[in-house]
């Protein structure tokens, strides 16, 4: 994904990187705003795009949204771009990564959870660019499992059925894997085989930061 705000242009056969461009604030909608020269809503765009919560990729939204909530982060929306996934009040940074054994495709099996996208090049807010080498831009890591395999019993508003493991950031810089699997991530966590529990997110992130002196 190309960086906002910035793009190239290209004179005399010399590309030049253009001015870049400030950041301007998104205006919140509630969904019952209408699009302009159609009959449809942003809630109707909403329950297109996000209805099934069991996707890959909204899954992971929402394992975000949970932590954000269970840390009390003060911010009102994602941003696709930044450089963690979640901040908490206390200034931790942490990246949130979801998985889960029950897709929306049909199955034979249970998938085999795997985690991935450790490494990334810092977004500079400043020059609109990612910079630098890619590195590890978080504090602490929270993996999120959805374990529910039973599609009768899935319940996608029910943050009980999933499972919370925390790790320092230090341990996945260090561990030079690309991707890790629930046996890692069990053997590395807080508590180890023993997740911990969405209410308990916030006391066991903060444990983990003053540990690694992220905070006093």
């Amino acid at each position: 994904m190309s960086a906002p705000g910035r793009f190239l242009a290209r004179k005399d056969n010399v590309v030049a990187a253009d001015p870049v461009y400030v950041r301007t604030a998104v205006l919140p909608v509630a969904g019952h705003e209408p699009f302009i020269g159609m009959d449809a809503t942003v809630l109707d765009f909403w329950q297109w795009a996000v209805s099934d919560l069991r996707m890959n990729t909204t899954r992971s939204m929402l394992a975000e949204f949970f932590v954000a909530v269970a840390v009390g982060s003060t911010a009102t929306k994602r941003v696709e771009w930044d450089n963690y996934d979640v901040l908490t009040p206390e200034g931790i940074k942490i990246e949130v990564k979801a998985s889960g054994y029950r897709q929306s495709w049909g199955q034979r099996r249970k998938s085999e959870p795997r985690f991935s996208g450790f490494l990334a090049k810092e977004f500079d807010w400043v020059t609109g660019a990612y910079v630098g080498e890619p590195k590890v831009r978080a504090d602490v890591f929270v993996f999120a499992l959805q374990t529910s395999w039973d599609a009768d019993d899935y319940n996608v508003l029910d943050v009980g059925q999933w499972e919370f493991y925390v790790l320092q950031a230090n341990i996945i810089r260090n561990c030079n894997r690309k991707s890790v699997d629930m046996g890692f991530v069990r053997q590395h966590g807080r508590y180890q085989e023993q997740p911990v529990q969405w209410h308990d997110l916030h006391r066991v992130i903060c444990e983990i930061a003053r540990q690694a002196k992220v905070i006093e």
